[in-house]
């Protein structure tokens, strides 16, 4: 069930995206009288899923959820439609239209995407607001995983800042050290800064990393797995674990580190209820647990900060954010070219893009997640690759920088080996996402 709504809000938000995205075309084109012959969300090889002609345009879904498309008229596209180039042109195709005209319609796509996350962005602000967590609030300090660990990262140390920057919200502390060249990490640990280098061969298993580090939090129970007998033992929820046997504990990292210990026997384990202070006989099993949740809400640790928009002070604030977004992703593309990094290993396909989507419908994250992708969406799409609209933008601008257009033929095998390229990644990032399957 879990699946199927990850996946229903990711063809819902592709849908919405793939949508707008050909209608920037098509608005275009119909503004400069160019004809559209076909307009189609998902792609339709060998038939359709529906279809229907109104006026010179035949309007579509498809089955295969890849993208979508708008047939012109007058243009080599990845319909790879020849026959139509052979003929005289006409006034109304695209190969008859001024550059300044063809290179509207080319980024007519682009350009709804963009304004598209700005809008989203600014909507969200304003009915919903922000929340996020200070990284000066992180009283507990951090829990750290093996890869933290090993870089000298430990467990309680408060992350004052990147590069001697403070970094004012927690959840951006990851971004900064991958896509910010971070070299070093300042923590306070037991009373004293000190500066943890950033080694730069980090990077490439940070990318990979889905817990580096998180809150350091008390320990109260919230859920049991179906294999717990610790309910049986006498503990409840709410309950808040501070030891085990004869040694006190407070965190939750704390706990699994010695409990890890004591695989296959049973221990004390030492709780919190109201105003008592009880003990529990518990089993641990043979991964050295015992099946117990810790509550995982923030605001019953820490204090959250929240920011509330007007209808006014939204815009701005969206439109900041969605170019902030942009430079973001930007520079997280940029790690494609750094080969110590190996960013490429963690190219993902459908299969991960999906998995952003929360495993219950939150239509806040929904919105969220969709300008995020609108503006991945954008900039994929002006890559001066053949075969995507930056192609057909980098051939039009040589045509107005020189006055000279490409022949017919050498867009024919520009957009062939375009088509290649696109495919050569496609199956590269899929298949990496079928090895993670694998690898779980």
């Amino acid at each position: 069930m879990k699946i199927l709504i990850q996946a229903s809000q990711f063809l819902l938000s592709l849908s919405i995206l793939v949508l707008l995205h050909e209608f920037g075309h098509f608005i275009f084109a119909r503004l400069f009288k160019t004809r559209v012959e076909k307009f189609y969300i998902f792609f339709n090889p060998w038939f359709s899923l529906f279809k229907r002609k109104i006026g010179e345009t035949e309007y579509g879904v498809g089955w295969l959820p890849l993208g979508g498309y708008v047939k012109i008229s007058g243009m080599i596209d990845e319909s790879m439609d020849l026959e139509q180039m052979k003929r005289p042109p006409q006034p109304w195709e695209f190969r008859s239209k001024p550059a300044w005209q063809r290179l509207f319609i080319m980024t007519g796509g682009v350009l709804v995407n963009f304004i598209l996350a700005l809008f989203i962005y600014a909507s969200v602000l304003y009915v919903w607001g922000e929340q996020y967590l200070p990284t000066k609030n992180v009283k507990y300090g951090i829990e750290c995983d093996s890869l933290a660990l090993s870089m000298g990262l430990k467990n309680g140390d408060k992350i004052l800042s990147l590069d001697n920057r403070e970094v004012e919200r927690f959840n951006m502390i990851l971004h900064d050290l991958i896509v910010n060249k971070t070299s070093t990490i300042q923590v306070e640990r037991e009373g004293q800064v000190l500066s943890i280098p950033v080694p730069e061969e980090i990077i490439a298993p940070l990318l990979k990393s889905t817990g580096f580090i998180t809150t350091r939090i008390p320990f109260i129970v919230d859920e049991f797995t179906k294999e717990s007998s610790a309910p049986a033992a006498g503990i409840k929820k709410e309950d808040q674990i501070i030891g085990i046997n004869d040694k006190d504990l407070m965190f939750f990292d704390e706990f699994k580190d010695e409990l890890s210990k004591y695989k296959n026997t049973t221990v004390q384990v030492k709780v919190s209820r109201g105003n008592e202070k009880l003990s529990f006989p518990v089993p641990v099993n043979e991964m050295g647990k015992v099946g117990i949740y810790p509550v995982g809400d923030l605001s019953r640790f820490f204090e959250l900060e929240k920011i509330e928009y007007s209808f006014l002070s939204a815009i701005p604030a969206g439109i900041s954010k969605g170019f902030s977004t942009m430079v973001s992703y930007l520079k997280q593309l940029k790690l494609l070219f750094r080969p110590k990094v190996k960013a490429y290993e963690s190219l993902g396909g459908f299969i991960k893009i999906g998995s952003f989507f929360p495993e219950v419908w939150d239509w806040q994250s929904f919105w969220n997640l969709t300008a995020l992708l609108s503006i991945i969406l954008a900039i994929m799409n002006i890559l001066p690759i053949p075969a995507l609209d930056g192609g057909h933008v980098l051939f039009l601008l040589y045509e107005i920088v020189t006055g000279r257009k490409p022949s017919d033929k050498f867009l024919e095998y520009a957009q062939i080996a375009g088509l290649m390229v696109l495919f050569a990644i496609l199956l590269y990032a899929n298949g990496n996402d079928v090895v993670q399957l694998f690898r779980k």
